[in-house]
Parts: C-alpha cells; sequence; structure tokens
C-alpha cells in the first residue's frame, strides 16, 4: 500500500461529471433552500436542549447562542464557497476529497454519520416525548410508559427505584421521583425472557419520514415547506405574547453560573444549530446552486439566530431559569402564566411539527452522503443506485432509516446529543481548513463565490491579546486554576487532582497549542481570517466537550479507518 495513496484527490470537473451521470431531479430555488434550513435548525434545540442549556447558563445563554451563530456563520462561508466549487451532494466529504485527499474524505463522511443518522435519534426521541405528552393530555388517553422508551433507561430507573425501596424509603416518597416512570416502564413491561421496553412513537416518525423521503424532493420540499411556515407562525406568536409578560427580575442575576455556567451548555446549543449544511447535501437538486446555496445557508441562519435569541430572553424571563432543566421548556414555563396556560397546547403541537421537519432534512441528507461514496467506490454499489420513478437513492434512504431506528431501542438521549455535536464540529473543522488549504494553491479550483479576504496576520494577534486579556481581567482565578491544576471539585461531589483533573483538560490543552500555532502561521503565511476563525471557534466547542465525548469519537473513528482499510482503500475508483 503507497501511503501517497491514501491523499489522492478527486478533480472537480472529473466529481461534476460523475454527478451528471447519476442526475437527480432539479426541484430546489433559494427560498425552498432556506427554509430546509430553518426546518433543520429550528427544532428539536428550541424545543428541548434550549430548556438544560438556560437551566445550566442563565439569560446569559444568549451569548452562547451568538457565539454559537458567530462559528456557525464563519463556516457558513467555507461551505458557500465549496458549494459553488463542487455543486453535488457530498457536502464536507465530497469538499475534504478536493483538499485533503480520500482518506480525510472517508474520515469526514464516516464522522457526518454522527450528526445526520445519528442526530435523527435525538430528534426521533424528542418527538416522541412531545407527541407521547400531548397524547397523554387527552381526557382518557394514557400511553403505557413501557412504549415511550429504550429498554436501558428502563432499567436505569427501576435499579435506581429498586435500591431505594429495599434502603427503606417510602413508596410514597419514590413516586414522585422523575425515575418512577422509567420504574414503572420496567415492571409493567411484557415480559419475552426480558421485559419488552421501546419507544414505539419514535420508531413510528422514523417509518413515515423515512418512506416520505423515499418517494421524492418534491413531496420532501412541500412537506417541509409546511411545516417551516407552521412552526415559525408559532415561535413568533411565544416570543410576541410571551414578551408582554416577561418578568425582568428573573434576569437578575444575568449570569448565575458564571461563564462556566454558561459554557456548560455549549454541547445543546450547537445541537440547536446543527443542520444548515444540512443544505449543501441537497446541491445536485438546486435549479442553480453556485447561487441559490450561499444565499439559503446565510439566510437560514440569521433567521434562526434572531429566533434563538428573542426565545431565549423570553423563556428565561417568564421563570427563572433553575426551572428550566425539562424536556419541554418551551410548554412548561407557559403552563406557569395563568392567562397563557392556552398556548402551552399550542406549543406542544407546533413541536411535533418542527421536529418532524428536521427529521425531513436530516433524513434527506445522510442518504446523499452514502450515495456520493458510493459512486467513489467507498462505499458497495447498491448506496448510489437511484430509483427510476422517485430519482432518489433509494437504498441508501432505507439503510439510513435502519440506522436511526435500531439504536432508538437502546439509546441514551444525552449521551447522542453529544456524540452528535463533537461529529459535527469535526466536520467543520475540516471544511474551514480545507477552504484555507484551496486558498493556499494559488493554481487550484475556484468557485463562483469566494471566502473575503482578511489579512489574518494583522487580526489573529489583536484576537490573541484580545482573548488574553479577558480570561486574566475578567476570570483570573478560573484561568489561574487551570493553568496551574488548582484541586478542582468534579460533579460527584469529590475533590480532584493531579492526573484524574488533568486528564479531563487534555482537550482544552491541545486547543491552546492549536490556537497558538495558528497565530504564529498565520502572521507568517497571511492567511484569510473567517475560515481561520471558524477553523477555531469549532475546535473550541469540542474541547469543551469532554474527554469522555473525545474518547466516545476516536473509537469511533477508528471503526471507520478499519471499514475504509478493509473495504473502501480496495474498491476506491481512483485507484482503478
Amino acid at each position: 500500500m503507497s501511503f501517497s495513496n491514501l491523499f489522492r484527490k478527486k478533480s472537480v470537473s472529473d466529481i461534476l461529471a460523475n454527478a451528471e451521470q447519476h442526475s437527480l431531479a432539479k426541484r430546489l430555488g433559494v427560498r425552498d433552500l432556506t427554509a430546509f434550513g430553518i426546518a433543520a435548525i429550528i427544532g428539536a434545540g428550541i424545543f428541548s436542549t434550549i430548556g438544560r442549556a438556560s437551566y445550566e447558563g442563565g439569560p446569559a445563554v444568549v451569548f452562547l447562542f451568538i457565539f454559537t451563530a458567530l462559528a456557525c456563520a464563519f463556516t457558513a462561508f467555507a461551505y458557500a464557497e465549496f458549494a459553488s466549487l463542487v455543486p453535488v451532494s457530498g457536502s464536507a466529504y465530497t469538499y475534504s476529497y478536493v483538499a485533503f485527499g480520500e482518506l480525510f474524505a472517508w474520515v469526514i463522511g464516516w464522522a457526518l454519520i454522527m450528526e445526520y443518522a445519528i442526530g435523527n435519534i435525538v430528534v426521533a426521541i424528542s418527538w416522541s416525548d412531545y407527541f407521547t405528552n400531548l397524547l397523554n393530555g387527552i381526557n382518557g388517553v394514557h400511553i403505557p410508559e413501557w412504549l415511550t422508551m429504550d429498554y436501558f433507561t428502563a432499567k436505569e430507573g427501576y435499579e435506581l427505584i429498586h435500591n431505594q425501596l429495599e434502603n427503606g424509603t417510602s413508596f410514597e416518597i419514590v413516586k414522585n421521583s422523575q425515575e418512577f416512570e422509567k420504574y414503572l416502564a420496567y415492571i409493567n413491561a411484557p415480559n419475552i425472557g426480558f421485559p419488552l421496553v421501546f419507544d414505539v412513537f419514535a420508531l413510528m416518525i422514523t417509518f413515515l419520514i423515512t418512506a416520505l423521503v423515499y418517494r421524492g424532493i418534491n413531496e420532501s420540499r412541500k412537506a417541509s415547506n409546511i411545516m417551516v411556515i407552521l412552526k415559525v407562525a408559532v415561535v413568533l406568536l411565544v416570543i410576541i405574547i410571551g414578551s408582554f409578560y416577561v418578568n425582568t427580575e428573573n434576569w437578575n442575576p444575568f449570569a448565575p453560573n458564571g461563564m462556566s455556567g454558561v459554557l456548560a451548555g455549549i454541547s445543546s446549543v450547537f445541537f440547536a444549530y446543527i443542520g444548515f449544511d444540512a443544505i449543501s447535501t441537497t446541491a445536485e437538486e438546486c435549479k442553480n446552486p453556485q447561487r441559490d446555496l450561499p444565499r439559503g445557508i446565510f439566510a437560514a441562519i440569521i433567521i434562526c439566530t434572531i429566533l434563538y435569541v428573542a426565545i431565549a430572553l423570553v423563556i428565561t424571563g417568564l421563570v427563572n431559569y433553575s426551572e428550566l432543566n425539562v424536556g419541554d421548556p418551551l410548554a412548561y414555563v407557559f403552563t406557569k402564566v395563568q392567562d397563557l396556560q392556552w398556548l402551552s397546547g399550542v406549543i406542544a403541537i407546533s413541536a411535533v411539527i418542527a421536529m418532524a421537519s428536521v427529521f425531513v432534512v436530516f433524513q434527506l441528507g445522510q442518504p446523499r452522503i452514502w450515495m456520493t461514496m458510493s459512486r467513489d467506490g467507498l462505499l458497495p454499489k447498491n448506496f448510489s443506485k437511484i430509483h427510476p420513478k422517485y430519482k432518489t437513492p433509494s437504498y441508501a434512504t432505507i439503510v439510513t432509516g435502519l440506522v436511526v431506528a435500531i439504536p432508538i431501542l437502546f439509546t441514551d438521549l444525552e449521551m447522542v446529543v453529544d456524540a452528535c455535536s463533537i461529529g459535527t464540529l469535526f466536520a467543520f473543522v475540516l471544511v474551514c481548513a480545507g477552504v484555507l488549504k484551496l486558498e493556499s494553491d494559488k493554481n487550484g479550483p475556484r468557485g463562483k463565490f469566494k471566502v473575503p479576504y482578511i489579512n489574518s496576520a494583522y487580526v489573529m494577534p489583536v484576537v490573541f491579546v484580545l482573548v488574553c486579556f479577558v480570561l486574566f481581567y475578567f476570570f483570573k482565578t478560573e484561568t489561574i486554576n487551570f493553568f496551574t491544576n488548582a484541586p478542582q471539585m468534579s460533579n460527584s461531589g469529590v475533590y480532584e487532582t493531579g492526573w484524574e483533573l488533568f486528564k479531563h483538560k487534555i482537550p482544552m490543552w491541545i486547543f491552546i497549542l492549536i490556537f497558538i500555532g495558528m497565530t504564529a502561521i498565520s502572521i507568517i503565511r497571511k492567511m484569510t481570517f473567517i475560515p481561520l476563525a471558524g477553523m477555531l471557534c469549532c475546535f473550541y466547542m469540542m474541547a469543551e466537550l469532554g474527554l469522555k465525548n473525545w474518547i466516545f469519537f476516536l473509537i469511533w473513528l477508528i471503526i471507520g479507518l478499519v471499514i475504509y482499510f478493509i473495504y473502501g482503500y480496495r474498491n476506491s475508483k481512483l485507484k482503478k
């Protein structure tokens, strides 16, 4: 095996020629793309994970929304340049193939499974929670607990409640616990050698959306546009009506847990933005991708950021931040306002619609990436099969449905949010780095849209000094403790010292070294600032996700590399 073959690149002309041979139906305009972006972004984030982020950071979580939007905007410039250069369905996978070569392309394609397929597991479970609560709110309707969650969640709750009862805790106390519903699911489930616990509505929505996406882009476009109009209308209704009932005393203190509390919600807030890049996977179905893709990406990010900030201010103004660690925060806050309890039901219905539209976009994205990888020989040929009537990647769509449905039976929601975020951030880092790589190649290909050039030799030193000033002036104690490895209390209430403490800082130390190194390189090589800022912002958010998620992600990448060397490397069309 030649080492150089691992980094063999595909030319833009070859990619475009290959795409023409497997043409998809071209139906999408800039309004459709913007709607797809809003459909992907306004979903589980605004209806579910925003509660967890607000609980951690208080009203100051709006700063995290703005910072994350800025990072996504930097990254969006990189996506827009690549999308105008290579308007095909492969998204970051294809972009890395052009910039870095085959091995990096495979790694990105493998990482994107964590965004689209695994991300849809989160969406399916969140959708099921809202739908179940909606049904349970109807008089005379009760969904058995064993049909509303996965087996391991129920088992964990059963063991916790069982141990409490064994230790003498009264039944009256444990039945008011949040874990009691899991306990009931486990003991009341049909027994087939083990308790049969599964999330029936999560499986149902997975089947229905997969069938819709299988039918065609036109059907998916129409469904997505209708759902976007409905959910944006409800979000605006929440903002407008809720603003009249805001109690500004709930905004004091604005950052009750300091900057560490704000940053604790980084995976939840970033998950809220996941999806804008899914627009690029529809490139082959655009009427004018070079013009419309950049416009659609930026329009979606701007609109969604305004809505996110407004919603965060409203819900933290309606109730105290400490009450928001719930799965349905928007519906919850309106149950606390006597005059607005009717709106809680409206929000629950809109959440069901909103998360279904996210599902549509993500379920569109994953098959198209697999289709592109199959065209390159890195996956079996079946993945690139186009349905003769519906003009969709039919086989890849069915497999995507199975990849989402099967883990729903045993997946923990919080773990999947973090896994989805770190995989997506890694893809964003490489897309931004890819633009820097193209820029360094003066004779390389160029698209119709180009990232504006800002000389980082002048900007990065200022940014570096500003960051140091903020850290040592506003967060002096935390900064000194970090660098001196001072003892610190863990989440379990135990003081950690030495290696036990330092190992959790490894991701952040990696970021610090990269930040210093890229600052020095930017002065020497005068790189453009926007993609460099996107790369560093996304890498910083990766570092904030913690060592456990990095280890999980590295294991995921190793599994992917094993598959590549067993199948992809041997069957690559570039090799042939």
